[in-house]
């Protein structure tokens, strides 16, 4: 069955009128991970729905392999199922092969011609999925998801959300489909399990399709990239990890911007010769004395001519003007003039002897007016918590300091608006008053397009709405930000103006981040819990 290709011929697909994918077609062969990238907004959790079959497009078919498995947001059980009822339905397959063949080999004995077909077949799916190994590779897979130290007899009510993402991950490697879709599988991993599941999926026999904004995460495990950002000819299939598909994003953009100079220049120029220059008969010079026996035939000659150059022009321009390439359009530039605003110099924010009981345990901290501070940290070792106590939204033991008036922002990693009836603008506007709002309009900060600032909060993709969360804290930026996995969600291309923009600057920013590229290019303090 692994053997079985995924196929996707011309799919489109429409929300409330604004359609996200328009004629979008994907092969993925077997061997193939394949790497979904573009815009927050561009269609990627909508693709692999389709490609799922959870959705069902406007437009366009799917060709999907029988056993594919899908990553959903929510598990498909009871929250008073256990995990051991989570793993034995993950093994479930598994099992009823083994005891196929058992029950087939049992046959042959009587019968050595009759069920060697199926047995074959059997046999080779068995092999594929690695079915003989399902029990040692369930225990192995929990223990690299870190959720090897769960008792078993746990329900799923009983455990955290991310526990809860990680165990419905698990489940998927320990089928092992023949066809593989994931939706952002990194969220709530640490170092560890994304490099575990990096191995995991490199080492799958079928097809595996992804969307990841976890710029090291697609390095390590993408055969090919698929961009569904605007191209001049539709979404744009790379081949290489991401390093490979940023040169070749650049080198593509500017032959497209050449591209259609070079067109629009042509274009100008036929009309030109059309209305102007195909007219021009000899340079409008009447007929000398000695040429006016000859001239009537010489005359003649030239209209003939001028005739066919107009033809010839005309027929060019109708047909440039109906294949042009459109213009390439401005791609979304993060330009927040400041992400935080200047402090006088000294401390910020200091806590001594910091306890959350069961979350977090902390000596000391300083943070300084100027301060550039990365917290790191595997799953459950305070990182969320210690922003929510700096920002001063969490109960604690021991002693925080902050300095009078200081203003704080914090970016959760939940982003929630009260009015989802609003739109990206009007939530905008009503979060920081017209005048401020007016002073810095919320295109001119580069999070998001005009479209979308049109739409309602509840229609934005959950990267559109940490993009307003984001927008509305640089717009009046504080003092001191605090930044929750600011990456998640994000593109590749907006994470990389993100990291640019938290270099050197006025204010303090403090960031709780797992994500491996930021950490590799981090220039500031480290703080590891």
């Amino acid at each position: 069955m692994s053997k079985s290709p995924l196929l996707a011929h011309d799919l489109v697909r429409t929300y409330g009128g604004s359609r996200v994918l328009d004629g979008v077609s994907l092969t993925a062969a077997p061997g193939d991970r394949i790497g979904l990238i573009g815009e927050n907004g561009t269609g990627k959790s909508t693709l692999l729905r389709l490609l799922a079959g959870v959705d069902v497009p406007d437009g366009g078919t799917v060709v999907r392999p029988p056993d594919l498995g899908f990553l959903h947001q929510e598990m498909p059980f009871d929250p008073a199922a256990t995990i051991a009822d989570v793993v034995d339905d993950a093994l479930r397959e598994s099992r009823a092969l083994l005891a196929a063949l058992d029950r087939l080999s049992a046959a042959l004995v009587d019968d050595p011609i009759g069920p060697l077909e199926e047995y074959g077949d059997l046999l080779d799916h068995a092999q594929e999925t690695d079915a003989w190994d399902a029990d040692r590779r369930a225990g192995l897979v929990l223990t690299g998801l870190g959720l090897g130290d769960l008792p078993h007899g746990r329900t799923l009510a009983q455990i955290s959300g991310g526990q809860r993402g990680r165990l419905a991950l698990a489940a998927m490697l320990i089928r092992r489909p023949a066809a593989l879709l994931l939706d952002e599988p990194t969220n709530h991993l640490d170092d560890a399990a994304a490099a575990f599941l990096a191995e995991q999926l490199t080492g799958m026999p079928g097809v595996v399709v992804l969307a990841s904004h976890d710029r090291a995460f697609l390095d390590a495990v993408c055969t090919d990239l698929v961009d569904l950002d605007p191209a001049v000819d539709g979404p744009t299939r790379y081949g290489g990890n991401y390093t490979a598909y940023l040169a070749e994003k650049r080198a593509e953009r500017d032959r497209w911007e050449r591209r259609f100079a070079d067109e629009q220049e042509e274009l100008a120029e036929l009309r030109q010769a059309v209305a102007v220059t195909a007219h021009q008969v000899a340079h409008g010079r009447p007929a000398r004395d000695s040429e006016k026996m000859g001239f009537g035939r010489t005359t003649g000659r030239v209209e003939q001519q001028i005739s066919r150059r107009v033809r010839n022009a005309r027929g060019r321009l109708e047909d440039l003007e109906r294949a042009q390439v459109r213009k390439p359009p401005e791609p979304l530039r993060f330009r927040a003039p400041a992400l935080a605003s200047a402090a006088a110099e000294g401390l910020l924010v200091s806590a001594r002897d910091l306890v959350v009981p069961g979350r977090l345990r902390l000596d000391r901290l300083d943070v300084s007016a100027t301060d550039r501070l990365l917290v790191t940290g595997a799953n459950g070792t305070g990182k969320s918590t210690l922003l929510a106590v700096l920002a001063g939204g969490l109960a604690y033991d021991g002693a925080v300091h902050r300095r009078r008036g200081l203003r704080v922002g914090l970016l959760t990693q939940d982003t929630v608006f009260d009015r989802p009836d609003r739109t990206a603008h009007e939530t905008y506007a009503a979060a920081l008053g017209p005048d401020r709002a007016e002073a810095v309009p919320l295109r001119s900060l580069g999070l998001i397009g005009p479209r979308d600032a049109a739409r309602p909060v509840g229609e934005l993709s959950v990267g559109q709405r940490r993009r307003l969360a984001l927008a509305l804290l640089v717009a009046d930026p504080p003092e001191l930000l605090l930044l929750d996995e600011p990456t998640n969600h994000l593109s590749p291309r907006l994470a990389d103006e993100l990291e640019d923009a938290l270099g050197p600057g006025p204010g303090a920013v403090v960031v709780a981040s797992h994500d491996r590229w930021l950490r590799d290019r981090w220039a500031g303090r480290y703080l590891g819990l």
